[in-house]
Parts: C-alpha cells; sequence; structure tokens
C-alpha cells in the first residue's frame, strides 16, 4: 500500500471491518480509501495506493455502485471513470440503511406473507406459524419506524439519535398524560 500511515491504518481496518459486515475485505478498502480521499479516484489511482490488482478494483467499484454507495465522476479532458463517496455522512448512513432493507428485510418480509398465508395442515406448522407471526410483527414494526425515521431531515434525525435514555422519561410524561399504560400487551421483561 501507498498511503500515509494514518489512512492505511483506516483503510485496513475498514476492509477487516468489512468482511464482518458481509462485503469483501477489498470493497472495503475501496470504499475507505474513496471516503478520506482529498478528490475523486480513478481505478489506476486506487490500484496504485492499495497494491490490488485491476480486476479486484474493478470488481468492488461495480459493487460500490451496485450498493449506491460511490458515484461516478468524469474529469474535462479525461476519458477515465473517477469515483467518489457522497460527501455528506448521513447520506452515506441513509443509502446503507435504504440498501440493507431493500436487500436484507423486504425480502424476508415477503418470505414469512407467504408463509403466513399457507394453511397450516399440522400443530408443528400451527406452531411455526405463531412464531413467524411475531417475528413478521416485529420485522414490520421496524418497516414502519423506518419509514418514518427517513422522513425527518437530517437535523431533526440527530436530535432523536442524541435523546438517547431520554425517550424513557418523554414516553412515562405521555403515559402520565394519557394514563394508559406503556408496555406492550404480554410483555414481561423486567426491564422496561
Amino acid at each position: 500500500m501507498h498511503l500515509p500511515p494514518l489512512v492505511q491504518t483506516f483503510v485496513l481496518h475498514f476492509g477487516e471491518m468489512g468482511s464482518r459486515w458481509g462485503i469483501n475485505r477489498t470493497v472495503g478498502q475501496i470504499y475507505a480509501l474513496l471516503f478520506v480521499a482529498e478528490r475523486p479516484l480513478n481505478a489506476d489511482e486506487i490500484v496504485e495506493r492499495l497494491g490490488v490488482s485491476r480486476s479486484n478494483v474493478s470488481m468492488g467499484l461495480k459493487e460500490l455502485q451496485a450498493w449506491n454507495l460511490v458515484r461516478l465522476q468524469h474529469v474535462p479532458g479525461d476519458r477515465r471513470d473517477y469515483f467518489a463517496t457522497p460527501e455528506d455522512i448521513w447520506q452515506i448512513v441513509r443509502t446503507l440503511v435504504e440498501e440493507r432493507k431493500k436487500r436484507e428485510i423486504d425480502p424476508t418480509l415477503t418470505l414469512l406473507r407467504e408463509l403466513l398465508m399457507v394453511e397450516a395442515g399440522t400443530e408443528a406448522e400451527r406452531h411455526a406459524q405463531a412464531r413467524l407471526r411475531e417475528m413478521h410483527d416485529l420485522f414490520e414494526l421496524f418497516a414502519g419506524w423506518y419509514a418514518d425515521v427517513r422522513r425527518l431531515d437530517t437535523e431533526r434525525l440527530v436530535q432523536l439519535l442524541t435523546l438517547g435514555s431520554k425517550v424513557q422519561k418523554v414516553l412515562a410524561m405521555k403515559d402520565r398524560l394519557t394514563g394508559l399504560p406503556g408496555r406492550l400487551a404480554g410483555r414481561t421483561d423486567k426491564g422496561a
């Protein structure tokens, strides 16, 4: 790698984390490099800085484009493609969440809906469907929450995220004002 030590440390770490997030190491390294780059980079520059093969860089860039995490740019007078990450970190987070939802939550919800529509023929299937209903309801709750949160502007989203445990106090106040219990029916956890 031909990178300053600070950048190299970040790029290597992001590559290792990438494998935990379901992407290969090189894709993680490419993204990290583009994220901290002072300007858009072309594939040859990425190859030279990371010391990986051109084919790995090409495949990695295609994967990052499929996730909408890098954008293609052109430089006047240069026929090569240049790549950059969005400048707004919140846009990156929103894109990541949206893409993960499309790839992981939505297909799971579709399958759960289909399985819940099947007529259970045995006690084991009825039991399984009851458990699947719980999972379906939780995923639907998350999907609804996500739909609400994604409409928030960045300033409001930051405010929401910084509330932390203060949310519990707001909910307790709401319960006192409305006289409604704040617990979900059937919940028995002691910590809530």
